[in-house]
């Protein structure tokens, strides 16, 4: 069955390189990195939260238009907010998808020390930026609040399977989301 695997997880937790590996090695499926999205709207860097008012239906139009292809998606995308995940899992079931949900989780220091590292061997501008709205927003509390809000989703949707991702340990982790995905 076609299926949209929503990778969730806090900032820096590992999504996108688990997404764009699993990508790699599964021919056809879209890797819908939203942030990929976002940096291609003029005035990201200006207006970083309208921008994702703009990008999120071009996600959800590309996630419809994909699996009505027959070809699965992987969202690697944090969503602390439960509507924002339900309008996805309807293009999922309106396109005759499977939805399956995976939270990347760390302990919540963790995932904060985790993110003031990312970016540190100089892996780009959107770090960077992305740097600096959290610290704009309030840094470490800021990221605190991300995590709880994932508390708030995995309590919420008991569909969610929370993947233990520990620093460093991709290759793990990848094998644990791979056992997860072929049930």
């Amino acid at each position: 069955m076609v299926r949209l695997v929503h990778l969730n997880g806090p900032p820096g937790i590992g999504k996108s390189t688990l997404a764009r590996r699993y990508a790699d090695e599964h021919p056809g499926v879209l890797d819908l990195d939203i942030d990929q999205l976002r940096g291609m709207i003029g005035g990201w860097r200006d207006r970083f939260a309208e921008t994702g008012e703009i990008v999120r239906p071009l996600a959800l139009a590309a996630a419809a238009a994909h699996l009505s292809g027959g070809r699965d998606v992987v969202l690697p995308q944090y969503l602390g907010n439960i509507t924002e995940i339900e309008r996805f899992e309807a293009v999922a079931r309106q396109s005759g998808a499977e939805f399956r949900e995976v939270v990347l989780l760390d302990t919540k220091q963790r995932s904060v020390e985790r993110f003031a590292r990312r970016g540190a061997d100089g892996d780009g501008e959107w770090h960077r930026q992305v740097k600096t709205i959290v610290e704009r927003e309030g840094g470490a509390a800021f990221l605190a609040q991300m995590h709880d809000r994932l508390a708030d989703v995995i309590r919420a949707r008991p569909a969610v399977t929370v993947l233990t991702s520990e620093e460093g340990a991709i290759e793990s982790t990848y094998d644990t989301l791979l056992s997860v995905l072929r049930r």
